[in-house]
């Protein structure tokens, strides 16, 4: 079986940020056209509720996706969360195929942890469209230091989570 995890994002005092919206659409256009059977909304409680993963669940259900068709790994607030709080769910409904929403410039790193996890993976990101360039320069920026962090974690992390 194939599934879609789409990794949080921000929830903002007036709503769902513009990024988790980005990748929360993303992954409903991704399910729409068969790219997996299920959806894993990842995201635990940031500073405003609802928590992530349950802002993303109500945006799939705007896009038609259905409640059953969907999964929320509601804990987790960093990327190696998203994925090991999420393997249970994977493992429960026997998926071997994922495909990671997350932006382009989050993407390696989170395709690194889900591959350290043993995961078959690979990456889809929603266009930057209407994305400020300080913004995706920011995060491009804090991907190119966070990245070798994490393959340094996750040495000290078992593979079997």
């Amino acid at each position: 079986m194939k599934a879609i995890v789409i990794l949080g994002a921000a929830v903002w005092a007036e709503g769902p940020s513009p990024t988790l919206r980005r990748r929360a659409r993303h992954g409903a256009r991704l399910w729409h056209a068969g790219e997996g059977q299920i959806i894993v909304a990842c995201g635990g409680m940031g500073r405003h509720p609802p928590t992530e993963a349950e802002a993303i669940a109500q945006i799939l259900m705007e896009e038609g996706i259905p409640t059953d068709a969907i999964l929320q790994e509601d804990r987790s607030t960093t990327t190696l969360e998203n994925i090991r709080f999420a393997l249970p769910l994977l493992r429960r409904h026997h998926v071997d195929q994922i495909v990671i929403v997350t932006d382009a410039t989050h993407g390696p790193r989170a395709l690194r942890v889900a591959r350290h996890f043993r995961l078959k993976a690979r990456c889809s990101a929603p266009s930057l469209r209407g994305s400020h360039k300080r913004s995706v320069l920011r995060q491009a920026l804090r991907e190119l230091g966070a990245y070798p962090l994490y393959a340094i974690r996750l040495m000290g992390q078992s593979r079997d989570d």
